[in-house]
């Protein structure tokens, strides 16, 4: 069975705030148990924060513009962000806190100056946000780090794609591709979750996922059944706080709910194969139809098929096999509608 690789997108959702960001890796970190199957079920695997340098971030006419949102924590947009961002000591901090938990740690850099972050740590993956797949200097300068990188596809068609994996495989091929779709939240007609199968198809030499923006967990369960091995939902300690992002955002019990189905569709899918499981091999016998008297059977009767039909028990003769059974002697005194087995003929 492989293993769906889970990612926690914190994003913005700690509210700038180191605390609630490490409440949110104790979140991704939680143990999971499905009480209807008694198992004791992987939890997420990796927990991602963004880092953005805010001089390689918006135009000055955009990041002095009043911002008046009930989710602002800023007089203007620029104020905002300033609010949200974590300093590259914070980030370190968060870090430390996931490896003492056992999660690896992921990073989206949106500029060439974010890097400054790697003097601190070095995540165990890099990310590239899908609105900077055509930002082609900030690729080649993440690729030059050789670390692995996962691209999300949610405003890319084909060419951007393959412009943006020219650049990064002149230095590494560990490269993941998320399908995405930069709506927030994706509507159901939008979703197109057969861009997997397209990935899947169209790049097999690398890791293919899908990074989701709908509400609820439905849509990644569905994207593992489809091949999706990578897995990045936005979370929150609780949907009710201020944030843009908080809203579209899986709670604790919506964590626990997704990662419960992906694990569970990760054994649903099993093998490719058809074959009896040794799991319905008591159900087989019960219910499976054998060879049995239409009629009774004196003793030395010659069975012919008239006097033959089917009932369960599955544990006698099959009908293909009706040629063991049709013109044998009958050896004991046989009732209307019972199984005819071995032993009762010659």
């Amino acid at each position: 069975m492989n293993s769906t690789y889970i990612i926690g997108e914190i994003g913005q959702n700690h509210n700038g705030s180191v605390d609630i960001a490490k409440l949110i890796v104790d979140l991704v970190a939680r143990p999971v148990h499905d009480d209807a199957c008694n198992l004791d079920l992987r939890p997420m695997d990796a927990v991602k924060l963004t880092k953005r340098d805010l001089n390689e971030e918006l135009a000055a006419s955009q990041m002095n513009r009043p911002y008046n949102s009930p989710h602002s924590f800023g007089k203007t947009y620029g104020e905002h962000r300033a609010f949200l961002e974590l300093s590259d000591e914070e980030h370190l901090e968060v870090y430390r806190h996931a490896k003492t938990l056992g999660l690896d740690f992921v990073e989206t850099l949106c500029s060439v100056g974010c890097l400054s972050l790697l003097k601190l740590l070095t995540p165990d993956k890099l990310k590239v946000a899908s609105r900077d797949l055509t930002n082609l200097p900030l690729l080649q300068a993440m690729a030059e780090t050789r670390i692995p990188i996962i691209l999300s596809t949610g405003m890319a068609g084909k060419k951007e794609l393959d412009e943006a994996l020219d650049v990064i495989t002149r230095y590494h091929s560990d490269i993941s591709i998320l399908h995405c779709v930069s709506q927030y939240p994706t509507m159901p007609d939008n979703l197109n979750l057969n861009t997997i199968t397209y990935l899947l198809k169209h790049y097999p030499q690398y890791t293919i996922g899908f990074s989701d923006h709908t509400i609820g967990i439905a849509a990644p369960a569905v994207a593992v059944g489809m091949g999706a091995r990578i897995i990045e939902k936005h979370i929150t300690v609780d949907r009710r706080m201020k944030g843009t992002d908080q809203l579209g955002s899986l709670g604790p019990d919506g964590v626990n709910r997704m990662i419960r189905d992906i694990r569970l569709a990760e054994r649903w899918l099993g093998k490719e194969d058809l074959y009896i499981d040794p799991a319905v091999a008591s159900a087989k016998v019960k219910l499976e139809r054998s060879i049995a008297t239409n009629k009774p059977l004196p003793a030395g009767h010659i069975i012919t098929e008239s006097d033959i039909h089917l009932l369960s028990p599955g544990d006698g003769f099959k009908w293909i096999d009706r040629e063991k059974v049709v013109g044998k002697t009958v050896t004991t005194d046989l009732l209307a509608n019972e199984i005819i087995y071995p032993q009762s003929i010659k």
